[in-house]
């Protein structure tokens, strides 16, 4: 990424991504189909412009939409990401195709969606986690080749791949096995609280333990494409 890129983040929930790509220079657009969560990103890059901690013109925009159906013209994007997104959406297609539409020749494209190992395990351990019992569960379980072919297929040339966030798989295993909504659990919370003190204070130990797990249980599959 190039200062000054404009970024679509598709999917920004509470804007995690969004505003470190602002921070990283990146001028933003965040885009998420809950209303309420566009309403509180928007809210966090005014603090954020108002706090001295990013310029105001990399806050672009927030914008409650549909990622199958985008407001705006083709080709209008440096860079386009979407993080653990495309698995919540029936049409998957039609959203890696509305993605791909805005993002410009020879700006790059990167999708997450959870791994199929973890993930499996997950819809194995709990219903209520995947759709259809659940608002906004996740639909489908990806495998890399799919999701690869699914890119293709809109015209991307795939880069490359990686896993992510293996410390974060069990987690989600422990949350699925007694019940995805109860947060409260004793055993959650302690690992909860685990995963934020090795978010903030990074030990060497558990960055080298995450390395070394990614491959087999990284929760996330991250895929980078490009538009020729």
């Amino acid at each position: 990424m190039q200062p000054g890129d404009l970024v679509l983040d598709a999917g920004a929930g509470f804007g995690r991504h969004a505003f470190e790509l602002a921070r990283l220079g990146a001028r933003v657009v965040a885009l998420d189909y809950s209303a309420d969560e566009m309403v509180a990103t928007r809210n966090t890059f005014g603090a954020m412009a108002e706090a001295g901690e990013i310029p105001e013109e990399r806050y672009v925009g927030t914008l409650q939409g549909d990622a199958t159906r985008l407001p705006f013209a083709d080709n209008s994007f440096d860079r386009v990401i979407t993080s653990e997104v495309l698995e919540h959406i029936q049409a998957d297609t039609d959203a890696i195709a509305e993605l791909v539409r805005v993002l410009r020749p020879g700006g790059t494209f990167a999708a997450t969606v959870p791994t199929w190992f973890p993930e499996k395990i997950n819809w194995m351990l709990s219903d209520e986690y995947h759709a259809p019992k659940s608002v906004g569960g996740h639909v489908r379980i990806y495998s890399e080749t799919e999701l690869k072919a699914k890119m293709r297929t809109a015209g991307l040339t795939v880069l490359g791949s990686h896993h992510a966030h293996a410390l974060h798989s069990p987690y989600w295993w422990l949350k699925c096995a007694v019940g995805p909504r109860r947060d409260d659990h004793p055993l959650v919370a302690r690992y909860r609280r685990l995963l934020e003190w090795e978010i903030i204070n990074q030990p060497k130990g558990m960055a080298l333990l995450e390395r070394t797990l990614a491959p087999v249980m990284g929760k996330s599959l991250i895929v980078y494409g490009t538009k020729p």
